[in-house]
């Protein structure tokens, strides 16, 4: 089968091994994968490795064949992949044996996968196989944020730097839903523009003088993911006792804090990745009670993969970025 891999350092479309469903899997003829930034840190980690290693970490497709011990589901169910691998219940961290699926273990980016029927749920009927493609990773990474680790309530004032990335996305839709008011900083004037169409209810421009753009906004919660560039000036706008909540670092990773600062502010810090199954069903159940519709920026061929990957390191999508496998 056709797969785009990292082997010996590079990037490439080649030819896999057909997957074949063990005990309590089953295989699914992906149609679509949905790109995210891990998927371009990868190769840095994994360095000149000789072991193929097929990325991508969100999928949607049919199921194809069904492996021993699989008793609730069957061939032809339209199903999404959940990358959160055996993290079910929803807990304060992640359990032992958690991955993200597409290192170490063969990913999305490929025209089948083997995987845990534990690892998949039903496709929303709402979205296409595209939008459903970019759901689980951002989605999921999202609505933990948000809701588990932000306690985000009606009423609340969120600011979300970054605008245009697929999480960010999600955020809007997911805090406008829960009837929160929603800040957004972009760089880029059309993001900033986009993000207020998605919902966003003011968009300020990154390189601003935050303190004095929301100097009459009271903010709640901070939802952190740029890093170094961005945190401490999040920290400034944050109101005395309020809530942040980091999970990424598009930039550096280490970030000094004045310690004094914080501790006065009575400041809250939380770290977060990815979700539980449970909280994934729960993000299930919110997209299709409000009708949430994922961004999607572009979708490439399987073929095209490579461009993809310039695109998403280049950063200028706003929304998701999506690998189209069957017609």
């Amino acid at each position: 089968m056709k797969a785009l891999i990292h082997v010996n350092g590079e990037l490439k479309i080649d030819e896999m091994e057909e997957p074949v469903a063990g005990t309590g899997e089953v295989v699914v003829a992906l149609h679509a994968a949905g790109m995210n930034r891990r998927d371009i840190m990868i190769p840095e980690r994994r360095g000149d490795k000789e072991e193929p290693l097929i990325l991508g970490s969100d999928g949607a497709g049919v199921i194809e064949s069904i492996g021993e011990g699989v008793g609730n589901w069957k061939i032809g169910d339209e199903v999404i992949i959940n990358p959160s691998l055996r993290w079910f219940g929803k807990s304060y961290a992640p359990p032992e044996g958690f991955d993200i699926l597409g290192m170490p273990d063969h990913g999305t980016f490929a025209e089948r996968i083997a995987i845990s029927a534990e690892q998949i749920e039903k496709k929303p009927a709402n979205l296409s196989m595209e939008e459903a493609s970019v759901l689980s990773l951002a989605a999921l990474t999202g609505y933990r944020a948000l809701f588990t680790q932000g306690e985000l309530k009606k009423g609340d004032t969120v600011f979300i730097p970054g605008a245009g990335s697929g999480v960010a996305t999600y955020l809007i839709q997911f805090a406008k839903n829960a009837g929160a008011r929603v800040i957004v900083s972009s760089r880029v004037e059309e993001k900033r523009k986009k993000a207020l169409e998605l919902g966003a209810d003011l968009a300020i421009d990154t390189n601003g003088e935050w303190t004095e753009d929301l100097a009459d906004e009271t903010i709640d919660l901070v939802i952190e993911s740029v890093g170094k560039a961005t945190f401490n000036r999040s920290l400034d706008v944050l109101k005395p006792g309020g809530r942040i909540v980091v999970f990424g670092a598009t930039t550096d990773d280490v970030v000094e804090l004045d310690l004094r600062k914080f501790f006065y502010g009575q400041y809250q810090l939380f770290g977060s990745t990815m979700g539980s199954r449970e909280e994934l069903r729960d993000m299930l159940k919110h997209v299709e009670e409000y009708g949430v519709k994922p961004v999607i920026d572009k979708i490439y061929r399987l073929e095209n993969g490579l461009d993809a990957f310039r695109d998403l390191e280049n950063s200028e999508q706003f929304g998701k970025l999506v690998l189209s496998i069957k017609e």
